[in-house]
């Protein structure tokens, strides 16, 4: 059976990063996969080259959309608003958009769920209650996303994360070959994300590695600033193999929707963990 995955993030690139293998694996067994971003990434980190608000959000919508022909993606939407950046002062508003932390909430979710409605989506992806690492767009996509779920009926909504023990151990063994940028905490890692006991859903994506691979190089953009190389590069610069294991896996905290009973005593509390994110789910009814 057919189903439809609806992909929620912030800002162009957090799809390459979070959910690409998971969209990659869900297209190449024919299901209708969307992308749907908040914010046009105007305010990321970029080197001058990239450009600066509009001109590099241009930039980015486009690497968007090359990222998702990598992924197989069927359809890619823009809610419509602008990137707020990652802290300091709100920038204002530019002309004829706002800026998505000041959004209003239902009105987001109205936009959103209508994408839902209208997609009849069986999944959708959103992040947890503090957006992961804090970022204060992803924060307003957990917040959107569900409740866009709710109005829209969405099936299953399933957090994108990262068990926080692991992504920390990665960084600190990164630090040792990778000059982070002034701007990186590493130690942040060890408070951000979830715990490992939290995850409910590993999806394995090692043979969707190559694809996930593409998605992250479609962002120039952000594998660059004015003093170096940016994160992005550094995974970009791992040989193939260590590519395919260190992003073999993607995870996700499910907060709404049926649950798939335990598999055994090995898995006490991991509903799905086996790794199908439409497992469970009821039949679609007929249009």
């Amino acid at each position: 059976m057919s189903r439809t995955l609806v992909c929620f993030h912030a800002h162009p690139d957090d799809e390459a990063l979070f959910t690409a293998g998971t969209m990659a694996k869900a297209a190449a067994q024919g299901h209708r996969v969307v992308l749907v971003v908040a914010t046009d990434g105007g305010q990321g980190l970029a080197a001058t080259e990239m450009g600066h608000g509009a001109e590099l959000a241009t930039r980015r919508m486009a690497e968007l959309q090359a990222s998702a022909d990598a992924l197989g993606v069927a359809r890619v939407v823009h809610l419509g608003y602008a990137d707020s950046g990652l802290d300091g002062p709100i920038p204002p508003d530019p002309p004829g958009s706002q800026r998505f932390c000041r959004a209003d909430v239902d009105q987001a979710a109205q936009r959103l769920a209508q994408v839902l409605r209208q997609e009849r989506a069986d999944v959708v992806t959103t992040y947890d209650e503090v957006g992961g690492y804090g970022h204060r767009d992803h924060v307003r996509v957990h917040q959107v996303g569900a409740l866009a779920a709710e109005l829209a009926g969405t099936p299953r909504v399933l957090e994108a994360t990262i068990p926080r023990d692991l992504i920390a151990g990665a960084v600190r063994w990164l630090a040792k070959v990778h000059r982070f940028p002034p701007e990186f905490d590493p130690t942040a890692f060890g408070r951000a994300f979830v715990p490992a006991s939290a995850i409910t859903h590993t999806i394995d994506v090692f043979d969707h590695a190559g694809a996930k691979r593409a998605a992250m190089a479609a962002h120039v953009s952000q594998a660059t600033a004015d003093d170096g190389d940016r994160t992005l590069a550094a995974f970009l610069r791992l040989p193939k193999p260590v590519f395919s294991m260190v992003f073999s896996r993607e995870w996700y905290v499910q907060s709404r929707g049926p649950v798939v009973p335990p598999r055994g005593r090995w898995w006490p509390r991991a509903p799905a963990a086996a790794g199908d994110i439409f497992a469970g789910l009821p039949a679609q009814a007929p249009e």
